[in-house]
């Protein structure tokens, strides 16, 4: 079995019960066949004279891991990677800001990354890059001599071409893109802008569903919907560790429903509307009524940016506002918790709410919704509420779906969660969890692997195709 050769932002620390998403995907597929994980370590430095990478073996695979500068960390990450592209990407110009010194550092980390990485390549190795961060890396490991069939997957949205002309760099950023082998994206429509503006704005061409040729050069883009380990979650929330969790926050004696969200605390979530509508429901109960309660977990990310550092604040005078009006001697309707949780306190938190709320505004995938239908006793299940806007909406149909935006409707769909018969939350449940199985995070692995393989062994890439799931046929 060929190397696989993985590399991101931030490479996680196995060690820490981390709250899911990319680094548990990534972490799965390595243990499933070893390899080397490549990048950040979050460690900052003064200068790059302290800058050295080291390695660490975890189970089957290495973990190479280096510094940032302070430099660095300010122009590469808060600036071009945090308040340029992912704005941009979550459609969000009025938030996007742009300087020629963070664009300069994005350029020059990246550059150190395709330095310190290419020395240990094997020929055979299989390269995956992820996200954002890193999607200039492509081209300087082939300005290095890297031949190797390389993938690049965006676990964020893909803006359609008419915002994302709004990127200074943007000509750049997609002649680097296309060095890459196979691209891949979460949903059909994020695959679709990105077709769309190779062949506006760069002069390509479909030669068949899934590939582009640009100049001659010929590039894969698929549809790749990550996924969770289904079972490892389930059991997860099955466990004597879940069940005291959810007898500490269950009220003995007591029918309240409780409704729970989880997410980075980030504008592109959409947590001032989905306190706003929380208040909705509240208001169209009589007075005294004490319908629901809310558990909000936003965990810390990007503190130092004044978009997180305004969004916190509007939390938690919402939040304030909220219990201040609704709330008993005997009752919070709103806990709002800013600190990231283990991902077994949260899978006890899941099973014991009967609405699992994931309202963002734009979303690349959203695996939150995942782990709560995973999370749920199959004979007694909750009922997910998911934003139109979010990737897992394109194939989570059995989800109360939701236009974020619209506080009354996400307000109507709580109260219908709570009404709902027992019956109807046990069929939408059992045809959530057929799906969730189905788009798994081994099928997600295995299926983007295939077909970065495939990538260099056809003679011509007409021949090699992808089916409608973005694997290989």
């Amino acid at each position: 079995m060929r190397r696989l050769v993985i590399v991101s932002n931030r490479v996680a620390d196995p060690s820490q019960n981390s709250s899911g998403g990319l680094a548990v995907c990534l972490l799965d597929a390595l243990r499933e066949r070893g390899g080397l994980w490549f990048g950040w370590n979050g460690a900052i430095v003064a200068d790059e004279s302290e800058i050295a990478p080291a390695c660490t073996k975890y189970d089957r695979c290495v973990l190479m891991t280096m510094p940032l500068t302070e430099r660095d960390y300010r122009e590469y990450y808060l600036g071009f990677s945090n308040e340029t592209l992912w704005p941009i990407h979550h459609y969000r110009l009025d938030l996007a800001r742009f300087t020629l010194e963070a664009a300069e550092g994005y350029r020059r980390v990246n550059a150190r990354f395709a330095d310190v990485l290419t020395p240990n390549l094997n020929r055979s190795d299989l390269i995956w890059v992820h996200d954002y961060h890193l999607i200039p890396l492509g081209a300087d490991l082939r300005a290095r001599g890297v031949g190797n069939e390389i993938g690049f997957f965006f676990h964020i949205p893909f803006p359609p071409p008419e915002i994302l002309v709004a990127t200074p760099e943007h000509e750049w950023l997609m002649n680097s893109l296309l060095e890459y082998d196979l691209i891949g994206f979460q949903t059909i429509s994020d695959q679709a802008n990105f077709c769309r503006f190779v062949c506006e704005f760069l002069g390509g061409e479909m030669v068949s569903p899934n590939t582009l040729n640009v100049g001659g050069k010929y590039v894969k883009a698929g549809v790749f919907p990550v996924g969770i380990d289904v079972d490892s979650f389930a059991a997860m929330a099955k466990s004597p560790e879940a069940k005291t969790r959810i007898d500490r926050t269950l009220v003995r004696g007591e029918e309240r429903v409780y409704v729970i969200g989880v997410d980075r605390l980030d504008y592109s979530k959409g947590l001032p509307e989905r306190f706003r509508a929380f208040k909705a429901l509240l208001e169209s109960y009589p007075t005294g009524s004490k319908p629901a309660t809310l558990i909000q977990i936003a965990s810390p990310t990007r503190d130092d940016l004044q978009a997180y550092i305004n969004i916190r604040h509007e939390l938690e005078s919402l939040s304030g506002e909220i219990n201040g009006k609704f709330g008993d001697f005997d009752w919070t309707p709103l806990r709002y918790i800013h600190r990231t949780v283990a991902r077994d306190v949260l899978a006890g938190l899941y099973r014991a709410s009967r609405i699992g709320l994931v309202t963002p505004l734009r979303d690349g995938m959203n695996l939150v919704a995942k782990e709560y239908i995973a999370a749920q006793d199959p004979s007694d299940p909750g009922v997910l509420i998911l934003s139109r806007f979010a990737g897992a909406a394109d194939d989570l149909e059995e989800a109360l779906t939701v236009n974020p935006y619209d506080i009354h409707e996400v307000a109507h769909a709580m109260r219908r969660a709570i009404e709902m018969s027992k019956k109807e939350r046990i069929e939408r449940h059992r045809a959530l969890m057929k799906r969730i199985r189905h788009h798994d995070a081994n099928n997600w692995m295995t299926s983007f692997l295939r077909a970065l393989r495939s990538c260099r062994r056809r003679q011509h890439p007409a021949l090699t195709q992808l089916d409608e799931s973005g694997a290989a046929a």
